[in-house]
């Protein structure tokens, strides 16, 4: 596994080392010891999976407030997605600021979301099976969201019209957002 960008202070994509032969290819999608070489310490507790039938599907801005705050390791094991994390941090010099990322099966990136972030992903294909490790257990109370669709972020969706769930059209905007979460500089 390497360490491809970091393109927001600690949100890192990541690259498998792909063995590949005429029966198909091999990666390690996770190593404790490899992870922790990286600076990714996160003891991770729960593994997650959605797969989204259509394309065109919006699953987000997701988060869990402190003290069952989440880091996510992503993925898509089948298909494609396109994934964006907004930094809710306060205090940070990217507070706001949104960074978004193709996933697919095909390229086979990973990115580590630490927690402070919201994160939500749009499907490009149908059939797109996502994975996300995580470093605390879900926690309903704990639930938060920022709206997909809010102007003042800026994310260039694909989709005009696209599928969600009730829960997520009702989402506050990022102005109205009180952020739990405090940026801390190392």
């Amino acid at each position: 596994m390497k360490l491809v960008d970091e393109p927001i202070k600690d949100l890192f994509v990541l690259e498998p080392n792909v063995f590949e032969d005429e029966r198909g290819y091999f990666f390690e999608s996770y190593s404790r010891n490899r992870f922790h070489d990286l600076g990714i310490t996160h003891d991770f507790k729960q593994d997650n999976q959605s797969l989204s039938v259509f394309k065109n599907v919006i699953r987000g801005l997701h988060f869990q407030k402190p003290p069952h705050a989440q880091a996510k390791l992503v993925r898509a094991v089948l298909g494609s997605v396109y994934d964006v994390v907004v930094d809710i941090r306060k205090g940070s010099p990217t507070y706001g600021e949104h960074f978004g990322i193709e996933l697919s099966a095909k390229n086979k990136l990973f990115l580590f979301i630490p927690e402070g972030f919201a994160h939500g992903f749009e499907t490009l294909e149908d059939n797109s099976l996502f994975n996300y490790k995580c470093s605390s257990m879900y926690n309903k109370e704990s639930e938060g969201g920022i709206l997909w669709n809010d102007e003042d972020l800026d994310i260039k969706w694909n989709s005009k019209n696209p599928i969600l769930s009730e829960k997520d059209k009702f989402h506050p905007k990022f102005i109205d957002f009180e952020s739990q979460f405090v940026y801390k500089s190392t």
